[in-house]
């Protein structure tokens, strides 16, 4: 057998996860920008990091798949054959650590920007700057410490050149490094996964509506179910055969950061169902805009009462593409100063307002 055709299934399982889970999130993504520009009209800040997580992701897919065209997967022997191939493949590699950690963390910014929107309780929205501030620190610090592991920076894929100089940091303070971040993105995928559950329960909605949304957001305790399989593999880092055996860092890298783009944009595409059920039978059933409110949990000066009833609104409006979920009259007084927008909740109409009294009839549709 040639050697340049030694065990090339790991190259292609690199190969098939990662064009899998790129297409996945790239289509998640493009629904998302479609239902909050032309059915929602509240394209907002949560929308644009989401846009920018998979911007980024794009480029680690793109690593993984042109180093594994490189040997990324592939054992030392397949590179006497191809001694140039070496250092592409160390570089795809370096590179595509860097947009890995940077496309979660900013995926999981997007994603509890989206959560702060409906957050009530004074906690709960603790809990999730908590967990913000828990993803970007471990992140920054697994993205320093990837980045100048070597010095110079470029001995990381180089130190096989001849006459190549330079040193890196001790193996075992990489693996901790990499211990840390993962157990860090393990409980912040948990967090913004499983708290959901305990913000929507509250919101008047029809129990079917919770179970569907729900549903979706505990997608994202699935990325960090990803993490944690990838724990075991990260001793591989100071292996010989390093490019052969991290294969499966790789790969559940690459599942971690396509799913947890898909969660955070499934939850924003239920407009689209009805908009498909609904907007060719019927005339009235045409894209809106949906100026939405400017509370953030913690703190808004607004009462208690009138919060729940912004978040609900909020939810109701995001989640279904509609104002009217549920029956019900509900007359909420409001001051005259207005609110700053926030997050997806940005006014489309900059003119000033003032509101002294609203009614609001809902009906559910049939």
């Amino acid at each position: 057998m040639d050697v340049a055709t030694i065990d090339a299934s790991r190259s292609r399982a690199i190969l098939v996860v990662t064009s899998v889970f790129l297409g996945i999130s790239l289509v998640s993504v493009a629904l998302r920008i479609f239902v909050r520009t032309r059915i929602v009209r509240a394209f907002g800040w949560d929308d644009s990091i989401m846009v920018l997580a998979m911007g980024l992701n794009l480029i680690f897919a793109i690593c993984g798949i042109i180093g594994s065209k490189y040997g990324i997967g592939r054992p030392l022997a397949f590179f006497m054959l191809h001694p140039d191939y070496l250092h592409r493949a160390l570089l795809c590699w370096w590179l595509g650590q860097i947009f890995y950690v940077l496309t979660c963390v900013v995926a999981k910014i997007s994603i509890i920007i989206a959560l702060l929107r409906i957050t009530v309780d004074r906690i709960h929205a603790y809990i999730l700057y908590a967990a913000m501030v828990l993803a970007t620190a471990v992140g920054l610090v697994f993205f320093f410490f990837t980045m100048f592991q070597c010095s110079p920076v470029d001995f990381f894929w180089n130190q096989m050149q001849p006459g190549a100089e330079g040193s890196c940091v001790n193996k075992d303070t990489l693996i901790g490094i990499a211990y840390l971040y993962s157990v860090g993105a393990a409980v912040t995928d948990l967090t913004i996964g499983l708290l959901p559950v305990a913000l929507i329960w509250n919101l008047r909605m029809n129990r079917r509506t919770k179970g569907a949304i729900a549903g979706i957001l505990g997608i994202g305790c699935i990325a960090s179910a990803a993490v944690i399989v990838r724990i075991p593999f990260v001793h591989h880092y100071k292996d010989q055969e390093f490019l052969y055996n991290t294969y499966q860092i790789s790969i559940w890298s690459n599942v971690e950061a396509g799913l947890g783009i898909t969660a955070g944009c499934l939850t924003t595409l239920r407009p689209l169902v009805r908009f498909l059920r609904d907007g060719s039978s019927s005339h009235s059933r045409t894209p809106r805009s949906f100026p939405l409110s400017g509370n953030v949990a913690g703190f808004h000066r607004s009462s208690r009462s009138h919060s729940k009833l912004a978040s609900q609104h909020d939810a109701n409006q995001l989640w279904t593409g509609s104002e009217h979920d549920d029956h019900g009259v509900t007359t909420t007084i409001m001051g005259s100063r207005r609110a700053a927008p926030s997050s997806s909740e940005e006014d489309l109409n900059p003119s000033p307002w003032k509101v002294e009294r609203s009614v609001r009839v809902s009906v559910r549709d049939s």
